[in-house]
């Protein structure tokens, strides 16, 4: 009689966790699915760059007013700077500054994803190929990218395509590095799986191989972008030329050979805009909806 009642207790003891577990599961489930109210993505989003951008705007003035620095040429004022602004969106320039290098900067990453993401997938499967060429990835990784400029303006001359070359230069060994690194850390157990079901080749690739690597080959994208942009501004500053246009590099470069500071902290602002524009409208949602489902980010 004892050892029954001792059994039922132990039946509902289990009964007990289990039901806790599944709550558990249940309010992780709710949770992943509530969405964050308004106000608290402003505060946690929204406001703090704000008041970092503010905090910088009053200890620049202060500079300023309180004569800490007083030479004009070296620090403009926040109001020499709007008033830069100011001038090139009445003149209708404002605008075909941006657009210029953001056209050829979201063009030459295109361009630079379509030949790194195969050379990634190749360099991480076929052994041969990545002993021969994938230290050579890693060193140009590393090269910095103003160093293609030169022989790139000697090679295509002074146009776009100079441009473009020099961005691929600087960002296809980024995206191939960040795939192999993707591809390096999925499990070899889902690897067997998807040959066990047929999924060989450049089928198990495209469907095994490249989901399970999404984080790593989304770090490489990141990181391939912002090569693009970089490589971008450096060919823009060197090479400039009435017959490209004036991008945020070749605006950056006529503030200088202007001697003009608010047109220099014009060009500066501009480029780290699109910058920052670029991170927040497409790597950051896509970032936070990769990491959703794969259940590592439940709120946000």
């Amino acid at each position: 009689m004892a050892s029954s009642d001792t059994k039922t207790a132990e039946t509902d003891a289990t009964r007990e966790q289990s039901a806790g577990l599944e709550a558990g599961l249940d309010a992780l489930e709710t949770s992943a699915a509530t969405r964050t109210p308004f106000s608290v993505t402003v505060r946690s989003k929204i406001l703090p760059p704000l008041v970092a951008t503010a905090v910088v705007l009053v200890i620049w003035q202060a500079l300023i007013s309180f004569d800490i620095v007083t030479d004009p040429t070296k620090l403009p004022s926040p109001g020499d700077v709007a008033t830069e602004f100011k001038d090139a969106w009445l003149e209708g320039k404002l605008l075909g500054y941006i657009w210029t290098s953001v056209e050829r900067g979201l063009l030459g990453f295109l361009l630079a994803l379509a030949i790194g993401t195969p050379l990634g997938l190749i360099v991480a499967r076929v052994k041969f190929v990545r002993a021969a060429i994938g230290p050579v990835l890693s060193g140009l990784q590393s090269l910095p990218s103003v160093a293609w400029v030169p022989p790139a303006v000697l090679w295509l001359g002074l146009n776009n395509s100079m441009m473009y070359a020099v961005i691929l230069l600087g960002a296809v060994p980024s995206i191939a590095n960040g795939l192999v690194s993707g591809i390096d850390q999925v499990p070899p157990l889902f690897l067997r799986a998807g040959r066990t079901m047929g999924a060989t080749g450049w089928r198990g690739a495209l469907h095994i191989v490249l989901p399970a690597a999404l984080p790593g080959y989304l770090a490489g994208l990141k990181q391939g972008w912002a090569f693009s942009w970089r490589s971008l501004m450096a060919a823009e500053i060197i090479a400039s030329s009435p017959d490209l246009g004036i991008g945020l590099g070749a605006l950056l470069e006529n503030g200088r050979n202007a001697s003009s500071m608010p047109m220099i902290f014009e060009a500066i602002f501009l480029i780290l805009f699109v910058g920052i524009a670029v991170d927040l409208l497409i790597f950051s949602p896509l970032e936070r909806r990769v990491l959703r489902s794969r259940g590592l980010l439940v709120k946000g």
